[in-house]
């Protein structure tokens, strides 16, 4: 008689599970390193020690030194990577992105990751509840008044960007769109920062607190992309 068909799962390899701890590798030092560095400002902060030293003088000396041009063009930017008009850029870059390359997968990376930012600056600042630095040091007294600690405007550009920057370079996997693609990232992210402590809506540690949670979800969105890879035919990993 004919055997039986076995019913035993197969189980993965040694060989497979080592590449995959070794695909989730990148992602999980992004998420080590981001979550380390933002304990370390949040312990400045709740100590008044080390970099929270800058807050002050740093916002003080920014608000003595506003001119008209620039106060009004950093408005523009602060704006544009507010609550309003930043779901308008990730739905237009996950458009953009559809049309290109009939994709779903990254689009749905994108705006999983922005949630994710989102949730976890709303958590952080209802638990840390930090003041925001006085109206008198702020372009326009009282136009901001939640928690200041981290900031959300700089977690969700650099959480944008971020997420862009790797895609793209998962992507088209050449140097030159890697290499562009980071530095704009750290240019949109340092202006975006910029904006907020010049306008003296938030603090040095709080715009530092934001990036550094951007890297972490950055990590998380990397460990989901090469994880889901995983189960995909190396044709369709690009």
């Amino acid at each position: 008689m004919p055997e039986a068909p076995s019913t035993q799962v197969a189980r993965p390899s040694a060989r497979s599970r080592r590449e995959l701890w070794l695909a989730l590798l990148p992602g999980a030092l992004l998420v080590g390193l981001g979550i380390g560095l933002f304990a370390g400002v949040l312990d400045a902060v709740n100590e008044q020690e080390d970099v929270w030293r800058v807050d002050e003088p740093v916002l003080e000396w920014l608000a003595a030194h506003r001119v008209g041009w620039l106060t009004s063009l950093a408005t523009g930017v602060t704006n544009t990577f507010g609550p309003t008009i930043l779901p308008v850029l990730v739905a237009v870059a996950c458009g953009v992105w559809w049309l290109v390359t009939r994709r779903w997968r990254d689009p749905a990376l994108l705006v999983a990751a922005m949630l994710l930012a989102v949730a976890v600056s709303t958590a952080i600042k209802a638990l840390v509840g930090r003041p925001r630095p006085p109206e008198a040091s702020m372009s326009v007294p009282g136009v901001e008044t939640s928690a200041s600690f981290p900031s959300g405007h700089t977690i969700g550009a650099a959480t944008l960007v971020l997420v862009l920057a790797y895609l793209v370079a998962r992507s088209r996997r050449t140097w030159r769109a890697t290499v562009v693609w980071a530095v704009v990232s750290v240019v949109v992210i340092v202006v975006v920062a910029a904006t907020r402590l010049y306008l003296g809506y938030h603090f040095v540690t709080d715009v530092l607190a934001g990036a550094c949670l951007a890297v972490a979800v950055l990590g998380v969105v990397v460990c989901v992309d090469r994880w889901q890879a995983q189960d995909r035919p190396p044709a369709a990993r690009r």
